[in-house]
C-alpha cells in the first residue's frame, strides 16, 4: 500500500512509514509534510535525508540548526503508548538517555529535537546476544528513576510548555489492562487456538495482576528497551537510550522487551534467560519469570516465538 505522503521536507518517506496500515496513522501521514515544514521553519532548521528504514510512527532525520550544528529532529504521531516520550527523556537526562534539546506536543503530533548520537550504531548491530544482555541491564540500572525523584523535573527550560510534565505519566497497570483485553479477544478468535485456554486465562490474569500487586519502589519505566533503541556513544556514557514509551511501575517489566527480541534463547530456555536478566538488572528471579510468562501469553500470535516460550515456561512450572 503506498503512503499518502510522497515527499517530506523534499525527501521520500522512509520505508517504515510507507508500510503504515493503521487508518489513523495513515490519516496523520497525509498531514506529515505540512507538519514537518512548520516545525522546521519555526525552529529554524534545515532537514537532511531521513534515517532509513525509519520507525513505524515517526519521521526522524538529521537537521542543521541556524548555527550549523547537526541535531536530530523527530516528528511523531503521538499515539497512546508514546505520548509521554519527551517527558521521559527529560526525566532521564544525564542518566543514560540521549540529550533532549527541545520538545513540544500539539494535538496528535510530538516534535523532539535531540543530540545526534555519535557514532550511533544500534546495539542490535553490536556484540553477541549474551553481551547485549549486560549492556541492556546496565542501561536499565542507570535509568531507574524512582517516582519521588521526578518531582521538580517539570520546569526544564530546554522544553516547551506544550510538552507533557512527568506528573502525567500513567501507571503500568493501565497499559497492561488494555493489552490484556486486546489479547483476550485475539485468543478467542484464533483458529486453531494459539495456546491452551487455561494457560491463556492464567497468563492474562497474571498480566493484569502483576503491575497491581507490586509493593516495591515505583519507577519510571522505558517499556520498550530493545537492542534497536540503545545506541553507541563516544562520550562518557558508552551507550544511550532513545525512543522510550514511559509508564510508572514495576522495574521487572523493563527487561522483557529485550528478551522478546532474542527468539532463539527465548524458546530454548526462557527460564534461564529470565534468571540471567534478573541477576544482571538486580531483580527477583521468580517475579521476572512470572512477568515473562504473562508477557509471552499476551504477545502470542503477535510477536515471534512468544507462544512457544509461554508453553515452555508453563511446562517448567512457572506460575
Amino acid at each position: 500500500m503506498s503512503s499518502p505522503a510522497a515527499l517530506v521536507a523534499g525527501h521520500p518517506l522512509p520505508e517504515g512509514l510507507r508500510a503504515a496500515q493503521d487508518p489513523a496513522l495513515r490519516a496523520w501521514l497525509a498531514r506529515l509534510p505540512a507538519l514537518v515544514d512548520e516545525v522546521l521553519e519555526r525552529w529554524e532548521l534545515r532537514a537532511l535525508p531521513p534515517f532509513r528504514p525509519g520507525g513505524s510512527s515517526a519521521w526522524v532525520a538529521p537537521v542543521r540548526t541556524a548555527d550549523g550544528d547537526e541535531r536530530v529532529l523527530k516528528v511523531a504521531w503521538a499515539h497512546e503508548e508514546s505520548r509521554d516520550e519527551a517527558a521521559g527523556m527529560r526525566a532521564w537526562q544525564g542518566l543514560g538517555a540521549a540529550q533532549l534539546l527541545r520538545s513540544e506536543r500539539r494535538g496528535d503530533t510530538a516534535a523532539l529535537l535531540m543530540e545526534h548520537v555519535r557514532p550511533g550504531v544500534p546495539l542490535v548491530r553490536c556484540l553477541t546476544w549474551p553481551e547485549r544482555d549486560e549492556v541492556a541491564a546496565a542501561v536499565l540500572r542507570r535509568l531507574r528513576v524512582p517516582v519521588d525523584e521526578l518531582l521538580g523535573a517539570d520546569d526544564d527550560p530546554v522544553t516547551d510548555s506544550t510538552a507533557p510534565a512527568p506528573s502525567s505519566f500513567r501507571p503500568l497497570a493501565d497499559m497492561c489492562a488494555w493489552w490484556a483485553d486486546s489479547a483476550a479477544r485475539r485468543h478467542a478468535e484464533a483458529v486453531p487456538s494459539l495456546l491452551p485456554s487455561g494457560l491463556v486465562e492464567h497468563g492474562l490474569g497474571l498480566f493484569r495482576a502483576l503491575p497491581r500487586d507490586w509493593d516495591g519502589e515505583q519507577i519510571l519505566l522505558v517499556t520498550d528497551l530493545n537492542p534497536g533503541n540503545i545506541l553507541t556513544h563516544d562520550g562518557p556514557e558508552r551507550w544511550l537510550m532513545i525512543d522510550p514509551k514511559p509508564y510508572i511501575g514495576d522495574p521487572h517489566y523493563d527487561v522483557l522487551q529485550h528478551m522478546l527480541n532474542d527468539g532463539e534463547r527465548l524458546v530454548a530456555d526462557p527460564g534461564a534467560f529470565a534468571d540471567r536478566m534478573a541477576d544482571l538488572a538486580g531483580l527477583d528471579r521468580r517475579r521476572t519469570r512470572r512477568w515473562l510468562l504473562a508477557r509471552c501469553v499476551q504477545e502470542a500470535g503477535e510477536f515471534g516465538d512468544a507462544a512457544s516460550a509461554a508453553l515452555r515456561l508453563a511446562a517448567d512450572g512457572v506460575e
